[in-house]
């Protein structure tokens, strides 16, 4: 079978956690990855998962959905609050508001089962880049120093730590697509933004593009920052147009 995008995938070898109950899927998917460089170990559950997570290093989670005892989405929201490994959820229900809700709560991207095996390989590598190209300067500037933080009126975000830091001190915890977001409005305040031009920058991939994913993330991101919905002063809501972030100070 051709090699997908070969010369990158042997650079170093990639690890993945599966976390599925089906001990079919555990099996075909790990004799898969293993042909494109990324070797995996696969587990049932979530009590498993944090026994392989304490025990080794993982560069990404495919974890499914449906799971005996806690769901893939308490998974998620747990991994998501004390790390931000990349998540790719499955699931075999295809209701948008399961996907959305997957993304919201931080997974990285979304597959409905049955999938293509290379389709899976394909998305691991875009969200694997996606991390690095988050984490490293560009090379085309590299005399230019990576903002370490971005202070919006009394606020302050943090982009090593991936910390948003309240007015009072306190630490008010991101998802990986929030804190994309709110990072893309500081870099380009004052200018109206499409939804496509925010979806794009806070998903950081191609992913089925919902008609409201990007106003559900957008409302959740308002109300970490106490933004009134019904009187907006920092996302304000441009009709037809997008959202303009509109902070009195950015330094």
């Amino acid at each position: 079978m051709e090699a997908l995008n070969a010369p990158e995938l042997r650079t170093r070898t990639t690890r993945a956690l599966i976390v599925d109950d089906n001990i079919e899927l555990r099996e075909l998917l790990g004799g898969y990855l293993t042909r494109f460089n990324i070797a995996s170990e696969a587990v049932g559950d979530g009590t498993r998962m944090r026994r392989a997570l304490a025990q080794s290093h993982f560069d990404v989670i495919i974890l499914d959905l449906m799971l005996p005892g806690e769901d893939g989405l308490a998974l998620c929201r747990e991994l998501r609050s004390a790390s931000d490994i990349p998540i790719l959820m499955l699931t075999a229900r295809c209701e948008p508001t399961d996907r959305i809700i997957g993304l919201e709560l931080g997974a990285d991207d979304y597959m409905a089962k049955p999938f293509e095996p290379r389709e899976l390989v394909a998305r691991i590598q875009s969200i694997l880049r996606r991390v690095r190209d988050d984490r490293e300067p560009a090379r085309s500037e590299p005399r230019q120093e990576p903002r370490s933080s971005i202070r919006f009126d009394d606020w302050r975000l943090h982009s090593v730590l991936r910390q948003l830091q309240a007015p009072d001190g306190l630490v008010v915890p991101l998802s990986n697509a929030e804190f994309r977001l709110l990072w893309v409005f500081l870099e380009r305040p004052r200018r109206v933004l499409s939804r496509e031009q925010l979806l794009d920058a806070a998903r950081g991939r191609s992913i089925e593009a919902f008609d409201r994913s990007i106003d559900l993330l957008v409302s959740r991101l308002r109300q970490k920052l106490g933004d009134d919905p019904k009187a907006p002063r920092l996302i304000k809501t441009v009709r037809g147009e997008g959202y303009l972030f509109d902070a009195a100070e950015i330094a």
